[in-house]
């Protein structure tokens, strides 16, 4: 299908060999590894497309790894882990990850984010316009259209809808967007996130209340699809 290389950091061997089987059959290439020192040495020498990791590993946890590889490494990498604590979400995303998905999970729904993750890489060199069914940004222009018809925002609204289409796919936490938008020493002013989240979802959602496009991760952050 498309012959991107993907990464496995994962101690559990049926969990090794399933997903070996799904990603191939989907048209991926894929390199197993079974523990963090052997990951971070095959992401070095393949640099693959993406890597899934695994944060429960003996030796280096998934962390641990995850912070090494962010050194260097700038694709894409998702979080594939029995734990589902905020804690450990948060932290993980904090530091690098793409996305974070919790096992036992769907084949479907990890392709669909593995595609996702892939066109982010593709897509680093964002076009300045982003078209998407009724919704038009130009990110030079700083314009918004709806249906063909413009959209008044704020500054700090459109550099919010901005940071969102930069990260397309990908969970951006709470405090990730508060730092980017207001500034460091605003990462607890959740609320006043959920404001400004809540008038954009108003002026580019259908639906504000089911919202298409800005997509609430619950107790983490948002995603924009």
């Amino acid at each position: 299908m498309n012959n991107a290389e993907v990464l496995l950091i994962d101690d559990e061997p049926q969990i090794r060999k399933l997903l070996e089987i799904t990603l191939e059959s989907n048209g991926y290439k894929t390199i197993l590894a079974e523990n963090g020192k052997q990951g971070i040495l095959l992401a070095a020498h393949h640099s693959p497309d993406l890597i899934l990791l695994d944060l429960q590993l003996p030796g280096k946890s998934g962390h641990e790894v995850l912070k090494e590889l962010r050194t260097w490494y700038s694709k894409s990498i998702i979080i594939l882990s029995v734990l589902n604590n905020e804690e450990d979400i948060v932290q993980a995303l904090d530091n690098g990850a793409t996305d974070y998905l919790t096992k036992p999970f769907r084949s479907a729904e990890l392709m669909a984010r593995i595609r996702s993750a892939i066109r982010r890489n593709w897509n680093d060199n964002f076009e300045s316009v982003y078209k998407n069914e009724d919704l038009e940004i130009d990110l030079v222009a700083r314009t918004v259209k709806k249906n063909e018809d413009y959209v008044k925002l704020t500054s700090t609204e459109f550099n919010l809808l901005a940071l969102f289409i930069k990260n397309e796919g990908r969970v951006l936490t709470h405090q990730y967007i508060l730092k980017e938008i207001w500034g460091v020493g605003s990462q607890t002013e959740t609320q006043y996130l959920r404001v400004f989240v809540g008038t954009l979802r108003k002026k580019i959602e259908n639906d504000p209340n089911k919202p298409q496009y800005i997509i609430t991760e619950s107790g983490v952050g948002y995603r924009f699809c």
